[in-house]
């Protein structure tokens, strides 16, 4: 595949670990390590513990690919660092349970003199509201790390990716 990219920010970082080159890198200085991690680039060459790294943050870059990709696929990071697609985000919709009959206090209560606790106000039939569910939180679930420019057919390839 490709081994062509225009970096537009090439950062130096000193190494915590190993880190093979084309994967991504942490904000620490270690080769991502677990999925869903936040990189601050992709090793431009390997690097040793204590060694300075130097790391594509932004434009294009290089990067090993962990199996299939498509063209223009978001791409997020394997537990080795390499890029796969990632997964797509959606919200489960809202459950509803429907009520399971009518308020009444049982024979034999104790009586109370609330006319909201006696069942005075709650007449008719039940009825459930629900409003779409939203996504909060500053951080999406899955880190994306940038898109494909070119497709790979399987784990080992190298492609160009656009930096997010």
């Amino acid at each position: 595949m490709s081994q062509q990219a225009i970096s537009i920010l090439s950062l130096s970082i000193t190494a915590i670990g190993a880190i093979a080159q084309y994967r991504g890198v942490t904000y620490l200085g270690a080769q991502v390590a677990a999925i869903n991690v936040k990189c601050i680039g992709i090793a431009e060459r390997p690097a040793v513990l204590g060694e300075v790294a130097v790391v594509t943050t932004k434009g294009t870059a290089i990067a090993e690919a962990g199996g299939a990709i498509t063209v223009g696929s978001a791409l997020a990071f394997d537990a080795s660092g390499r890029v796969v697609a990632a997964a797509a985000f959606a919200i489960a919709a809202p459950t509803i349970t429907p009520a399971m009959g009518t308020l009444a206090i049982g024979t034999g209560a104790i009586a109370v003199t609330s006319t909201a606790a006696n069942g005075a106000i709650l007449t008719g039939a039940p009825t459930a509201t629900s409003s779409a569910p939203v996504a909060t939180g500053g951080d999406m679930p899955q880190y994306i790390v940038g898109y494909a420019l070119q497709a790979a057919t399987a784990a080992g390839d190298f492609i160009e990716i656009l930096m997010n």
